[in-house]
This record gives C-alpha cells, structure tokens and sequence, in this order.
C-alpha cells in the first residue's frame, strides 16, 4: 500500500469517526427533546387577526386563562394529570376566555380544543421548546387568522405560581431549554427532522 493511499485511508477513517461521533450526539439530544415533548402540556392561543385590537384581545384572554388555570392546576403532579384536569374544563376555561371576549366589547366566538399539535422551535422568556408535536390546549378567537401566544402550562412554567425548572425537568433536560444558543444547530437538526417527519405523518393519515 503506498503512502498515499494510506493516507486518504487514514483521513477517511477520521472522517468516519467525527461522523459517528456527531451523529451519536444528535441521537442523544434528540432523544432528550422527545423526552421533552412526551411531559410537557402547552397552551396555544390565537387571535382573531393582527389588528392591534385583535392581538391585545388575545392577551387579554391569556391573563384571564393564566389566572383561572393556576386554580385549575393547583396540586396536579404529572402530565397525565393535567392532561385529566384539562379534559374535565374545557368548558369552564371557554367560558372563561369567552366572558372576557365580552367584557373587552367583541363578539368573537371562542373554541377551546386539547389537541396534539405540531410546533415550531420556540423561545419563551428564559427558556426554548423544541420542535415537535405537544400536548396542548388550543384557544381561537373569532377567525384565528392572527398571530399565536404559547406557553407551557404543565409544568406551569407560565402561571403566576410558575415552578423552578429544576424540580420539573432533568439537567439534561434543563440544560437543552436553557441554552439554545450552545445548541442551535442541533436544535435546526432537530426541528428540520421534526418538521419532515410531521409532514409525512399528516400525509398518510
């Protein structure tokens, strides 16, 4: 074997590492944002349209949902339970959402849905949410042809009560929705895999 050869074999081999390697570390992180996913109740709520009035109607209706949902959650433990606490108000949380659509003068019909649905990467205050399908409540105001407010509200990282991270996700959990920066091209990865793989999912079904 001449010199040559032995080193493009060489430089191939070490090429063939470092891939294996980040491909090892993609796996890992994108498991840990399945983990994510799979524990984590959202809420989704959109606005009749991006009129001014429209989009603080909107978060009018996300105070009153965020005050009411503290007591609604209150000692729930576990996403399952949540999930349970959902299913038992929708009612009351589209009659909240529906009364302060009033009480600010509109006539909007309000729908409220727990659904599983697809999001993009989302930053949030402090934290970001990795792209994939989530458990979540869904609120739409009139048209719902406006932009969208989300949050977390199991954990309850978005109510007034809000819990520390650290005592509803893993480090490493807590690590990946703390520090988008350090992982943005593994988040890209990620939401790009996500994205496809929701796509063929909607196809098929």
């Amino acid at each position: 074997m001449t010199q040559r050869i032995r080193k493009k074999l060489e430089t191939a081999l070490l090429v063939g590492m470092l891939l294996a390697i980040c491909i090892s570390g993609v796996a890992a992180y994108a498991q840990g944002c399945y983990d994510i996913r799979q524990n984590v109740l959202r809420l989704h709520i959109l606005a009749n349209s991006d009129s001014q009035e429209d989009q603080e109607l909107k978060l009018r209706v996300r105070d009153r949902v965020l005050a009411c949902s503290e007591d609604l959650f209150y000692d729930v433990d576990s996403l399952a339970g949540a999930q349970e606490c959902v299913d038992q108000q929708l009612d009351e949380i589209r009659r909240v959402a529906q009364e302060e659509v009033y009480a600010q003068g509109y006539d909007y019909p309000v729908q409220v849905e727990h659904v599983r649905m697809f999001f993009d990467t989302r930053e949030y205050d402090d934290f970001v949410m990795p792209a994939g399908n989530y458990d979540a409540v869904r609120i739409t105001i009139g048209e719902a042809k406006g932009k969208n407010w989300w949050c977390v509200l199991y954990p309850p990282l978005c109510l007034p009560a809000a819990e520390d991270k650290e005592e509803v996700f893993t480090p490493e959990q807590e690590e990946i929705i703390e520090k988008p920066v350090q992982y943005e091209v593994k988040f890209k990865i990620v939401e790009i895999a996500q994205t496809v793989g929701d796509f063929f999912d909607h196809l098929f079904h």
